[in-house]
């Protein structure tokens, strides 16, 4: 799947910060943060568009495993790994061009508050982008009945059901948190050609690209949530 995802967040950041996508290296000079970077897996690709990269991730394991395969190449070795979290970054004054979490929100406990910590960690207009699993029967069958238990892709218990997040749940979270999703793709796996593509489907794997507002675009959209029934509570 990553070749996709890198692909969605190569030509979303391409469009927003007016860069050649064709460009070998279009993300040259934007500081970007990988939350949860796990072994650097996302990390490493954006450096290798020229983006100043720095991956964190709370498990001191996988900070170690990415550093070490990070300094085999020129181009991924000036990556900045740290065992830490968001949260810690924000009462740091962290501040990045493009904040990104990939399957990361389905696993902390309160997603609210980690969107605020993303939000937080990025520079007004600064771009955030998350990517997560739709709470539907259909994502139910496949990530963790046939993920987990049939091709053993995962390991068992890897995913909860319950804590999945619809994509207008998703939406109004980040809009609480002063960003407003600008993009929204679904990934389809074509079991025959064993590869990963874009999709309309949002229905099981789905990823999204956000704009971190300006103070007054923050009040706005407060304003407008408040308005709208809330499906979280």
């Amino acid at each position: 799947m990553n070749p996709t995802r890198v692909s969605f967040i190569r030509a979303a950041l391409c469009r927003h910060f007016r860069r050649d996508p064709y460009s070998p290296r279009p993300l040259e000079g934007l500081k970007i943060l990988d939350v949860g970077c796990g072994g650097g897996i996302l990390s490493e690709p954006l450096a290798r568009l020229g983006a100043d990269v720095t991956g964190i991730d709370a498990v001191e394991k996988n900070i170690n495993i990415a550093t070490v395969h990070a300094a085999s190449d020129p181009l991924t070795s000036s990556i900045s790994y740290s065992c830490t979290t968001a949260e810690d970054l924000v009462k740091e004054n962290k501040k990045f061009d493009a904040v990104i979490s990939l399957e990361v929100i389905e696993h902390v406990a309160n997603p609210s508050d980690f969107c605020k910590s993303l939000a937080a960690l990025a520079v007004p207009k600064g771009a955030v982008v998350m990517s997560t699993i739709n709470r539907t029967m259909r994502a139910y069958a496949t990530t963790i009945v046939g993920a987990e238990y049939i091709v053993n892709w995962l390991p068992r218990g890897t995913h909860e059901w319950s804590k999945f997040l619809t994509p207008e749940e998703l939406v109004l979270i980040l809009q609480r948190a002063s960003v407003s999703v600008q993009e929204m793709a679904g990934f389809v796996y074509n079991p025959l050609a064993g590869n990963w593509s874009l999709s309309d489907d949002i229905s099981v794997n789905f990823i999204t690209f956000g704009i971190k507002e300006s103070g007054s675009d923050s009040e706005k959209a407060r304003v407008v949530a408040e308005l709208k029934t809330d499906p979280i509570s």
